[in-house]
């Protein structure tokens, strides 16, 4: 975990990159997945050290973070295929929670594989929808460390947005579910509509005709 004296600039970092993701996720998609690269690499890489080691932990999270983009970066692929994964994880969360139970592990592997296979057929909406729902948390998130919350910078300085969980917010804290669907949907239809261009329309305009 970051430094106290560094939490603010990463959830700087957390709320540009999930508003990036939430709104411009399709046409961005190597943009976004440099910056969820450089998070997850600046997580793994810092968690080598104690908060002790100041310097040691700043320049593992900037190094790991580096690695981290560019593999994401190299591996279109791979990251079409964990949004998909992603995407299956969570609604096998979702269903578990609606019935008031702990997710079984077997089902959200099962879901996560189906999500990852049908992610590589429909990449365009997979990309949209995940980017649109994993952008709107890392927004929320980034949002609460900057103003102060302490969950949430836990969250930004471990690297792991998913520390504070989406589906079982603490108590009080019902409001932050529905503001993170109500982004997400938001976050999809603007991409839809608007900033993944014609192919991320679900009605493409059409063209004018030649006279």
């Amino acid at each position: 975990m970051l430094p106290s004296a560094y939490q603010l600039p990463a959830a700087a970092i957390f709320l540009v990159g999930g508003i990036v993701a939430c709104f411009f996720g399709y046409r961005l998609f190597r943009a976004v997945l440099a910056i969820f690269g450089f998070i997850i690499g600046a997580g793994l890489a810092s968690s080598l050290f104690g908060v002790s080691d100041t310097w040691a932990m700043v320049a593992a999270w900037i190094i790991g973070g580096l690695l981290g983009a560019a593999i994401l970066m190299a591996a279109y692929f791979v990251g079409v295929a964990l949004v998909g994964a992603s995407l299956g994880a969570t609604i096998a969360n979702v269903f578990f929670a609606a019935g008031d139970r702990d997710p079984q592990f077997v089902v959200v592997v099962v879901c996560a594989v189906i999500g990852a296979i049908a992610s590589m057929y429909l990449q365009r909406y997979f990309i949209i929808v995940g980017t649109a729902f994993g952008g709107a948390w890392t927004m929320i998130v980034g949002a609460l460390a900057v103003i102060g919350d302490k969950g949430a910078r836990q969250a930004t300085a471990s690297g792991d947005v998913w520390v504070v969980y989406p589906l079982d917010p603490a108590p009080g804290r019902g409001w932050v579910t529905v503001a993170w669907l109500v982004l997400g949907l938001i976050g999809a239809a603007v991409q839809l509509g608007w900033t993944a261009g014609d192919k991320g329309r679900v009605v493409r305009r059409k063209k004018k005709r030649r006279e």
